[in-house]
């Protein structure tokens, strides 16, 4: 009976350990929450679009013009931008905070068909130069995210840098979609 004992607790510890783990992984050096309704912004909306589709992404950011908030999104297979206006009650009862710059990068990954979150900023250079003035740019049809500062590329589906000389992946987020509610937070 003490050998099953042992075995259930060696168990417990490795699921507790590996919950641990997943949580620690999660940026939190800069504060991300955002929620978007896709219902009020049913396609063809870009950020709508990426659901279900592996590979697509989207650079989100937001912005307040007019007295009103907006994002715009920047997809990743086409550069294509949207400017989209968040101008019910319902939407605007969630503050909007994406991470280091105003900027966070969203979609399904084409590896696992998992909705992932990257903080928009070289993960690298906040941790080696601080500040926020590292944005990442679209680089091979969409498939990667390049660095100007340290010339650092990344796999979009993944996080993990391709180019020589290595570091860290890029800085991740949680993210779901819910079958209405696209969120990244941490």
């Amino acid at each position: 009976m003490s050998k099953y004992l042992f075995v259930y607790l060696s168990i417990c510890l490795l699921v507790c350990m590996s919950s641990c783990n997943s949580e620690d992984a999660i940026y939190r050096e800069y504060q991300c929450f955002f929620v978007f309704d896709t219902q009020l912004h049913p396609m063809p909306c870009q950020l709508t679009s990426i659901i279900g589709n592996p590979g697509h992404f989207c650079k989100v950011e937001a912005s307040i013009g007019n007295g009103a908030r907006h994002i715009k999104t920047t997809r990743n297979y086409d550069g294509a931008t949207e400017d989209v206006l968040l101008s019910t009650d319902r939407e605007n009862q969630y503050r909007c905070v994406l991470g280091a710059n105003n900027c966070i990068i969203i979609g399904t990954s084409s590896y696992d068909n998992v909705m992932i979150a990257y903080e928009g900023q070289c993960s690298n250079c906040l941790e080696q130069y601080g500040g926020t003035r590292y944005p990442l740019s679209w680089e091979k049809n969409g498939t990667q995210l390049h660095c100007n500062k340290c010339g650092r590329t990344y796999d979009i589906n993944n996080g993990t840098v391709v180019s020589e000389g290595g570091g860290r992946q890029l800085y991740r987020y949680q993210a779901a979609f819910d079958g209405q509610l696209i969120r990244a937070w941490n």
